[in-house]
C-alpha cells in the first residue's frame, strides 16, 4: 500500500509534469493539502520537503510554495555559453550589456588571477534572459593583450562567451563552483529575493600561460543546475591471482 506522503508527492509531481501546475504557480498550502488528503500536516511536509529537493518546487517561509521554472543543466567540465545551452534545450536566450569599461587591473584583481597590475582589460557585466526571465549575471574580466580585437567588441549581438571561444582558442581552464546568498543587487537582477540560494561559476581559461578571461557567472539556485556525465579512466586491471597465490 502507498503511504499518504508518497501519493501526494506523486499527484503534485504529476500535476507539474503535465503542465497543469506552471512555473510560479503557488500550489495549496499545508492544512489545505492535509484537509484534502485528511492527513496530518507533518506527512504533508514531509512530501514537500521530498519535492523541494528533487527541484520540483521552490518553498518560501511565510509565502508558501511554489512550481519551480524549469532547470537547464549545464555541463560543469565543458566551456559553452548560456546561449548555446540554452538553445539546446529549447529556450530562448537574449543578453543585455549592462557595463563595459576598459581600464588597468587592480592590485586585488591581479592577485586573484596572478597576473601584473597595470595590464589593460575589459571589464563587462552582462546579464542573461531566457525565455524572458534572468537566468544568469555574467561579470567578466578580458586581458587585453591576449585578446586585443576585445577592445573595439561591443558584444551587443554576440554573447562575451560565444564570442571569445570563435576568437580564442584555450589551452587551459579551472571551473570553481560556489553556492552563495543574493546580495540586494544580485536579487534586483535576478528578479528574486535578498538572501536566496544562487550558484555561482568561477572560470579562469589560458592561452600558454597567459590567462585570457577570468568570469563569475551567477545563477538563481531554482531555475539552474549543474549535472555531468564522467567515466572512470582506463587503466590495466590489477593481477588479482597473484594476490591469491601470495596468501
Amino acid at each position: 500500500m502507498v503511504s499518504i506522503h508518497h501519493r501526494i508527492f506523486a499527484d503534485i509531481e504529476t500535476k507539474i509534469m503535465n503542465g497543469d501546475w506552471k512555473p510560479g504557480q503557488r500550489i495549496p498550502i499545508e492544512h489545505e493539502l492535509a484537509d484534502q488528503y485528511r492527513c496530518s500536516r507533518m506527512t504533508v511536509n514531509k512530501a514537500l520537503s521530498a519535492l523541494a529537493e528533487r527541484g520540483m518546487i521552490l518553498r518560501r517561509r511565510k509565502a508558501g510554495s511554489f512550481v519551480a521554472s524549469q532547470q537547464i543543466d549545464r555541463t560543469v567540465m565543458d566551456i559553452q555559453d548560456i546561449s548555446t545551452e540554452a538553445e539546446l534545450a529549447g529556450h530562448a536566450h537574449a543578453h543585455r550589456i549592462l557595463k563595459r569599461r576598459i581600464e588597468k587591473l587592480d592590485a586585488s584583481s591581479a592577485a586573484l588571477l596572478r597576473e601584473k597590475p597595470g595590464a589593460e582589460v575589459l571589464r563587462l557585466q552582462c546579464l542573461h534572459l531566457v525565455d524572458g526571465k534572468p537566468n544568469a549575471i555574467e561579470r567578466r574580466i578580458i586581458m587585453l593583450d591576449a585578446v586585443p580585437l576585445a577592445k573595439d567588441e561591443s558584444f551587443a549581438t554576440v554573447p562575451p562567451a560565444k564570442w571569445l571561444l570563435a576568437q580564442v582558442p584555450w589551452s587551459k581552464a579551472r571551473h570553481i563552483i560556489r553556492a552563495v546568498s543574493a546580495d540586494p543587487a544580485t536579487a534586483r537582477l535576478l528578479e528574486t529575493e535578498r538572501g536566496d540560494a544562487c550558484l555561482t561559476l568561477i572560470r579562469q581559461t589560458w592561452q600558454n600561460g597567459r590567462t585570457v578571461t577570468y568570469v563569475e557567472i551567477t545563477h538563481p539556485g531554482d531555475r539552474f543546475q549543474f549535472a555531468g556525465d564522467f567515466q572512470p579512466a582506463e587503466q590495466e586491471m590489477p593481477d588479482y591471482s597473484s594476490w591469491r597465490n601470495a596468501t
